[in-house]
């Protein structure tokens, strides 16, 4: 049973890590990365649908993204919804392709994103503790209905923490990675 809460809080402590990672994907640094697009979303057929659906996007040098669509008519769809999403990012169609040049980032635009990152990595730590705090609410209400012993929910709330220490280590380690990242020229 103790294990099973475990397990539980685990598992919602790992999708705050994946939460994070995709955050931080967001954030863009001064390399062209395709995951910088993963949140555009195109007009198709009426429908909104992820850019990664209607095209593939690759990186053509470092500093550019090549966006290649699987129809013809969908250019200026993608086009449209690249330069509408909050990324501040201008495509530039040649033919059938769509080329997305990344602007240089100044040093108050790495700052902001810094500071983003950290704001991230904020929430990535309360979603960490929730899960701690519901899985030691859990040992509680079982230690109340006198179905595990005091001993056994000291216990499992000792190894709740021990998880909770290790997945914020662990956003702390995505965290100085990324500023690591974000600050360099």
């Amino acid at each position: 049973m103790i294990n099973e809460i475990k397990s539980d809080a685990e598992q919602r402590m790992k999708k705050s890590l994946e939460a994070l990672a995709s955050a931080f994907n967001k954030i863009r640094t001064g390399r062209a990365h395709p995951a910088i697009l993963d949140s555009v979303m195109v007009n198709y057929y009426g429908q909104e649908t992820p850019l990664k659906q209607v095209a593939s996007v690759n990186v053509e040098d470092n500093r550019t993204l090549l966006v290649a669509p699987w129809e013809k008519n969908l250019v200026p769809n993608i086009e449209k919804a690249i330069m509408m999403s909050d990324l501040g990012l201008n495509p530039s169609t040649s033919g059938d392709a769509i080329r997305v040049p990344m602007p240089m980032l100044t040093e108050e635009t790495r700052r902001e994103m810094v500071k983003q990152a950290k704001a991230d990595a904020e929430h990535g730590r309360v979603s960490i503790r929730n899960a701690r705090r519901d899985a030691n609410s859990v040992v509680k209400d079982l230690l109340k209905e006198k179905e595990i012993s005091e001993d056994d929910q000291r216990r499992a709330e000792d190894e709740i923490q021990k998880l909770t220490d290790r997945y914020i280590a662990e956003v702390e380690k995505m965290l100085k990675a990324k500023e690591e990242d974000l600050m360099e020229v």
